[in-house]
């Protein structure tokens, strides 16, 4: 049987009703995973496949989905199933229809956000590792934000880095930053709040009745404003989103600063998955944090 033979059968499995598609097609987007949709005429799932029979990280992804659906705020795919097979592993979801963002639904999105946000827990992390694109993201509890970024985000990043081959001026550069790294959290102490994780501009879209909704998490629980920076990271999102965002819950004094101390996260995830110019800008960031703490 052949790895789509398995998943048709697993679709068919979990829905009650064979599945027998007539197009399996390849969906645009994405550099972690392979993507596909495929349709027998009457339904249609987008399917996500992995090299490797490990679905940890799928199972994890689909956890995600869930925790966030569970928010009543953003609508996510409904996840269908995940599964291995000798070869690879899958993440079957719903197929949403999806069409171009509007003024109207990126306001929409910032008031679903801020929204999601309220959901809360006691303390910052998740019942359970998961990952950040393909690079595995431990997510030990612990009641304080800055020693939960130390330890889980920037710290567990420059680890890899190091091990990666990365410059000795860039791992001084973030031990450094480590010490200091209490000075940005000075007055201030953020609530925990149920984040996407990965909340760039490739990860939401628009239903074609108008509904936002986000995809490919990486969630926890943390400081929400993890979540706003990273919407001003590749690009960055419409005004009208940060507008509604800031209606329904302002952001604190010192967000700015905080913004490129959460972003660094994201650039020195990039340079630990794909290298290249991300050293240098990791680099930069690093030193204009430096700057600030002097």
């Amino acid at each position: 049987m052949s790895y789509w033979e398995s998943i048709f059968s697993d679709i068919g499995r979990v829905t009650g009703k064979v599945f027998s598609p007539h197009h399996i097609t390849r969906a645009s987007g994405g550099c972690i995973h392979d993507s596909h949709i495929i349709d027998d005429g009457e339904r249609a799932f987008f399917v996500k496949i992995h090299p490797g029979n490990d679905d940890d990280l799928f199972q994890a992804e689909a956890e995600g989905l869930e925790a966030i659906r569970s928010a009543n705020a953003i609508r996510v795919p409904r996840v269908i199933t995940v599964g291995v097979t000798a070869q690879l592993s899958y993440l079957v979801l719903e197929r949403l229809n999806l069409r171009p963002a509007t003024v109207r639904s990126a306001a929409h999105l910032g008031e679903l956000l801020a929204c999601q946000h309220r959901v809360s827990a006691s303390s910052f992390g998740w019942h359970r590792d998961n990952h950040i694109g393909a690079t595995p993201q431990p997510n030990s509890n612990c009641r304080e934000w800055s020693s939960f970024w130390r330890r889980y985000r920037l710290g567990h990043q420059l680890s890899l880095a190091q091990r990666n081959g990365a410059s000795r001026n860039l791992v001084d550069l973030g031990e450094q930053l480590l010490e200091r790294l209490d000075g940005f959290f000075a007055g201030y102490r953020p609530a925990v709040s149920l984040l996407h994780g990965d909340l760039w501009g490739g990860n939401w879209a628009v239903t074609t009745d108008g509904q936002p909704v986000v995809f490919d998490p990486a969630v926890y629980f943390g400081d929400r404003e993890a979540d706003l920076a990273m919407t001003e990271l590749f690009g960055g999102f419409p005004a009208d989103f940060y507008a509604a965002y800031r209606q329904a819950w302002p952001l604190e004094t010192g967000y700015p600063a905080r913004r490129a101390l959460y972003n660094l996260y994201h650039v020195l995830n990039h340079l630990n998955l794909f290298g290249g110019g991300y050293q240098a800008q990791a680099e930069r960031m690093l030193g204009e944090l430096l700057a600030q703490t002097r």
